[in-house]
């Protein structure tokens, strides 16, 4: 949310700078972002002097120009102009050589030296528009006998920087959605830590009233339950037109375009007061208003020219027969001020925050107004707000109060009553703080002390803050305005031994990541929030659209179930950086995935890798080779050999998969994860240029199958190994997990290792074969072996394979 600094002073007395007012609000929960520096003008007119010009004589070879010389306290300088009001003895605006005038945002003028028509001049005479301060041209600006020569134009024209302070708001502090409610805050910072003394300063509405019932509009809500208080009243005669310059300067400050005076009180006032308004057109109401559901499949047509199918839990805004707004949320095209409005009905209301929130989903919108809505706006400030909002229309537009302002509930929200201890709130905290700065704090939040007996009291929540409900709530307040960074540090910190189970889950996810990091792996977090689109266009058999675990309330349509794989998260986070020019990664994240099933859910937790672009960082000595299926096979090799069960890892062809090819991990017989590269399909729907090949785990069957291992020691082999190789001519279709698998059931003694060291297919080989070179490794930890023995299994080997694959020695 966007503050202005210069706003925020409207209310507050302070000198505070903006980056001191930061830190405050920080300090009390308004996390600042940022803060960004405001030019009134453009460049601050930096340069622009005021001058007097002394002479003024017709061009020697131009009709329609002038030639001047003009003082700005220092050397004359000679100026040609050809504005028709340049005369001796005018005090101007002097742009000098050097400077740049931004006539608007977007334009850059550079004044510079210059010969016009023969003619040296050394700078410029400036109208209205030139300097970016309105919109004239007939002739240069002439300010009054009294401006001081040489002065800058800028404290002239008295132009202030302002400062936007970006907060972060937490969904919590709907009382600070305005700037009201920021300045609230700083007055209780203030008043408590400094003894400030002030007080906030609130837009005096006591001027308020009805002139006549000339325009008068019935109101009638069908639903009180959505719509706990509708008010409203009527403004006759009004002129619609651009607003005042200071009301299009607040507004600008905070990143809003002025449209018109109407609609920008609207919005000055929600974003002052943090309670949102709706301005109608009177003559599109037919004399009434009706809040009432919309039937279903009904279509209405929005500001921004969308028609909208409507659902029958959708609050509406209606003349009785036709659709005017979505309530809290939307305008309509057809009802809303126009340059020919005359008449205008005024809305304040106080919507229920599910029913707005629900609606906005459904229509993928997040208007200001539903923002607020959403969060819980002030019940007991439709009243105020209606009246600020229609003086201000009157100030800005003219017209006259025509009709006696219309409450569904005038009877006040009561507050909530809460018990709050000092000697637990001192607790929580961690720090004893008095009770006389404790009572402090509670009256700068407008928290009343009702009685208070034996340390325990009876406190008064005001309306406007629904969040606080609880004495917990109520110790938080105090924190925050006491300062988190003012209760001490203990010098003396307990704790107790925690006793784990094995295996130690947190433990192990940390010494996998910490072993991923250290091979080059970044780790990701995603959002467990995806899209039910890619169970549908991409899931096949294995991402199933029955199996989405929906969101009632979505946030919006790519993040409305729970996603079934990380795949495609990894996918998003490759495409990501590809756009960005970073194509070589190696990603990985621990995650849940969720499931649907006939008899109930299911949590998944996962381990993904996902590996793609070059093996090394670009650089004058690495080689550039690509990441290849062996890259991610040995990383998760590394992984289950450093978890303990790699002797247990067993490898098969890889069945109904996200992935194009690959092999199936497994272990006693459980189906533990899959490594390969992803599908074409994937690859064309995520707009990925190059292969990415991804190690897909079950952690939950790692984290079991890790009760069954022991650890045990064994003494160093007292003897060398000793390794045979076999370059064979196989099938295309036949894998290396085939061969390991063949392999290692001839021999469980002594054959210890297999390994596949060289790839060949193409030239000189038979249709539909390619060879392999495999290596095989023989260690018998007590005695050197012998040539007989090595080669006896070697034979049985290659039998084994001859028979079953077909595979001939080369």
């Amino acid at each position: 949310m966007k503050v202005s600094y210069n706003w925020l002073k409207q209310y507050v007395d302070t000198d505070l700078s903006p980056e001191e007012m930061g830190k405050i609000l920080t300090d009390t929960g308004l996390e600042v972002e940022g803060i960004t520096k405001i030019e009134a003008v453009k460049g601050g007119l930096e340069g622009v002097f005021i001058g007097e010009v002394l002479t003024c004589e017709k061009h020697p070879d131009a009709d329609r120009l002038k030639v001047t010389t003009v003082s700005i306290g220092e050397e004359p300088l000679q100026i040609v102009c050809g504005a028709p009001n340049v005369a001796a003895g005018e005090k101007v605006i002097v742009a000098t050589v050097g400077c740049t005038l931004h006539p608007t945002p977007e334009e850059d003028f550079k004044i510079k030296k210059s010969k016009i028509r023969g003619v040296e001049s050394f700078g410029m005479l400036c109208a209205e528009d030139e300097l970016g301060l309105g919109e004239s041209h007939d002739g240069i600006l002439l300010l009054e006998s009294n401006a001081e020569v040489g002065s800058p134009a800028a404290s002239y024209f008295g132009l202030e920087d302002d400062y936007e302070i970006e907060i972060g708001l937490t969904p919590n502090r709907s009382d600070a959605l305005g700037h009201i409610g920021v300045a609230r805050d700083l007055v209780a910072f203030l008043n408590v830590h400094q003894d400030k003394g002030l007080t906030l300063h609130l837009p005096d509405v006591s001027v308020f009233k009805v002139e006549n019932n000339e325009l008068p509009i019935t109101v009638e809500v069908d639903d009180a339950d959505l719509c706990p208080r509708y008010m409203g009243t009527s403004i006759k005669s009004v002129k619609v037109g651009a607003s005042p310059a200071w009301l299009q300067k607040r507004l600008r400050s905070i990143g809003l375009s002025p449209i018109n005076n109407i609609v920008d009180v609207t919005n000055f006032v929600m974003h002052e007061l943090g309670t949102p308004l709706h301005a109608f057109d009177a003559a599109k109401l037919n004399g009434k208003i009706v809040v009432k559901k919309a039937n279903d499949g009904d279509t209405f047509t929005t500001l921004d020219e969308v028609e909208r199918s409507l659902g029958a839990d959708q609050l509406m805004i209606t003349n009785g027969s036709d659709h005017l707004c979505i309530a809290g949320v939307f305008g309509g095209d057809d009802s809303g001020i126009s340059n020919e409005t005359t008449d205008v009905f005024l809305e304040s209301a106080y919507f229920n925050a599910v029913s707005v929130r629900k609606t906005a989903k459904a229509h993928g919108l997040n208007t200001d107004s539903s923002f607020r809505y959403e969060r819980g706006v002030d019940p007991n400030m439709t009243d105020y707000a209606l009246k600020r909002a229609v003086l201000l229309i009157q100030e800005v537009a003219g017209g006259t109060i025509a009709m006696d302002v219309v409450d569904t509930n005038p009877k006040p929200v009561e507050n909530v009553t809460v018990a709050f201890s000092y000697d637990r709130c001192n607790r929580l905290i961690g720090t004893e703080i008095p009770i006389d700065t404790v009572n402090a704090i509670l009256k700068e939040l407008d928290i009343t002390i009702l009685s208070e007996e034996n340390g325990v009291a009876q406190l008064e929540i005001p309306a406007y803050r629904v969040d606080v409900t609880r004495e917990a709530d109520v110790v938080e307040e105090v924190l925050r305005i006491f300062g988190f960074n003012n209760v001490p540090v203990p010098d003396k910190l307990n704790t107790s031994l925690p006793l784990f189970t094995k295996p130690n889950v947190e433990k192990l996810q940390t010494t996998v990541s910490e072993m991923l990091v250290g091979m080059g792996c970044i780790e990701t977090m995603n959002n467990s929030l995806t899209k039910a689109e890619y169970a549908e266009k991409l899931g096949g058999e294995v991402v199933k659209s029955s199996r989405n675990v929906e969101m009632l309330n979505p946030l919006s349509q790519d993040l409305n179930v729970m996603r079934q794989s990380l795949v495609y998260n990894a996918l998003e986070t490759v495409q990501h950086n590809q756009n960005r020019q970073n194509p070589d990664l190696k990603l990985f994240e621990f995650g849940k995935v969720y499931h649907k099933y006939d008899d109930g859910y299911s949590e998944n937790r996962r381990l993904i890798i996902a590996l793609t672009g070059k093996r090394e960082a670009e650089n004058w000595n690495s080689n550039g080779d690509i990441t290849s299926f062996f890259t991610i096979k040995g990383t998760a090799r590394a992984l289950f050999e450093r978890v303990g069960l790699l002797g247990m890892l067993k490898e098969s062809p890889l069945k109904n998969s996200l992935l194009q090819d690959g092999v199936q991990l497994s272990i006693l017989k459980r189906k533990v994860g899959e490594i390969g590269w992803i599908t074409p399909a994937l690859k064309k729907y995520f707009g990925i240029k190059q292969d990415v090949f991804i190690a897909d785990i079950d952690w939950d069957v790692v984290i079991d199958s890790l009760k069954m291992v022991k650890v045990k020691y064994t003494e160093l082999p007292k003897t060398f190994a000793v390794r045979r190789d076999f370059s064979l001519l196989i099938d295309q279709k036949v894998t290396f997990a085939e061969i390991e698998q063949i392999a290692s059931a001839s021999d469980r003694k002594i054959l210890k290792e297999v390994g596949l060291f060289d790839v060949y297919e193409g030239k000189n080989l038979e249709a539909g074969k390619k060879s392999y070179a495999v290596s095989f490794k023989f260690q018998d930890a007590e005695k050197t072996l012998k040539d007989k023995q090595v080669d006896a299994v070697m034979d049985k080997i290659r039998g084994q394979l001859e028979s079953k694959l077909g595979a001939q020695l080369r």
